[in-house]
């Protein structure tokens, strides 16, 4: 015997979920909130999406492949420089979208949990060091390539790069304007080595 089919839409439950995430951080987010965001009960809840903290991967896979495909775009840039600028360019956009909360998801979610939610912060730790290792290794692609000097030292890039774009998300959240996450950007790019 066959179950009940599902009475909603899973990647439209995802998106408001995900929402509610952005805005409340992981420990922030309530199941009631989320439930009545993604109008379900929470027994469809975990039926489609598992605990709280498989719908929180969740919808950060989500967010990686929507909101924050710039990072993974940026990579493909013909030059290092360029890959910096697309990767702070595309975060002044979409960290000020207007259709999204101000900020980023994995930043804001870091930054509001506690000792209980360790694993989700252990994740956003780990995705955020994984991005910054993809960072350094096109680094070090582009100094083998000669677009970097010889001496570029490709992780202290890589770190400041990631750092300035996590500054930016930061300032997105306290009400940083589009232009103004622009402009620390192009003050980040006249400081490119080289």
């Amino acid at each position: 015997m066959k179950g009940r089919p599902r009475e909603f839409d899973a990647d439209e439950a995802l998106d408001c979920a995900l929402e509610v995430f952005w805005r409340k951080g992981y420990e922030g987010a309530s199941l009631s909130e989320l439930t009545e965001a993604m109008g379900i009960n929470r027994p469809s809840l975990y039926a489609a999406f598992g605990n709280k903290e498989e719908l929180f991967r969740k919808a950060l896979d989500r967010y990686a492949e929507g909101p924050a495909a710039y990072t993974r775009e940026a990579l493909n840039a013909p030059t290092a420089k360029s890959v910096a600028e697309r990767l702070l360019q595309g975060a002044a956009e979409a960290l000020t979208h207007p259709d999204y909360p101000p900020g980023c998801l994995g930043v804001h979610g870091a930054l509001s949990c506690g000792e209980a939610a360790e694993s989700i912060r252990d994740e956003l730790g780990s995705r955020r060091a994984a991005y910054e290792v993809s960072l350094r290794q096109r680094f070090e692609r582009a100094k083998m390539e000669g677009d970097l000097s010889a001496d570029a030292d490709c992780a202290d890039l890589a770190r400041l790069v990631t750092t300035v774009a996590q500054g930016m998300a930061v300032q997105a959240a306290g009400g940083a304007t589009r232009q103004d996450l622009r402009r620390v950007a192009e003050m980040m790019l006249r400081a490119w080595p080289g």
